[in-house]
């Protein structure tokens, strides 16, 4: 058990305009009983018990409620932690003023260790990764959590 965290990326599949209708073919052989696939979901990132990175998503996309639920994440929300986390890279004295470690069931430690550190840098590869989508914009990014 313990704090696992999910960045999704969520690319909804319209009959509208020519991608989506070669998508859709693509997915032809995956209906099921006539049903069509309408959504394509990936994995854009992944975390376990990086509880300074899950309490900034709930405070700053969660609005303060942590309730294991997926909350929409703009562009904008990931190019700012991407930017808090190089702060912290670059000045590791400002770890906990900027991006405090936070205490719970199955949470993991709240240290500012080589843990920690190495969850910066995982966060980072993660956002540089989701940043570098071709055609971003079709994408809806999500994130979510569960201990």
């Amino acid at each position: 058990m313990g704090l696992d965290m999910y960045l999704t990326a969520k690319r909804y599949i319209f009959d509208f305009d020519d991608d989506g209708k070669a998508l859709r073919e693509k997915l032809e052989d995956l209906k099921v009983n006539g049903m069509e696939v309408k959504e394509i979901s990936y994995e854009a990132g992944y975390w376990r018990k990086a509880n300074h990175i899950h309490k900034w998503f709930v405070d700053n996309v969660q609005k303060g409620v942590d309730n294991c639920g997926e909350y929409l994440v703009l562009v904008e929300d990931l190019e700012k932690l991407l930017a808090l986390v190089n702060e912290v890279l670059s000045h590791t004295k400002k770890a906990e003023e900027l991006l405090p470690t936070s205490t719970g069931f199955f949470f993991g430690s709240a240290l500012y260790d080589e843990g920690y550190y190495d969850d910066l840098i995982h966060t980072k590869g993660i956002i540089e990764n989701v940043l570098s989508i071709p055609d971003l914009r079709k994408y809806d990014l999500y994130y979510s959590s569960s201990w």
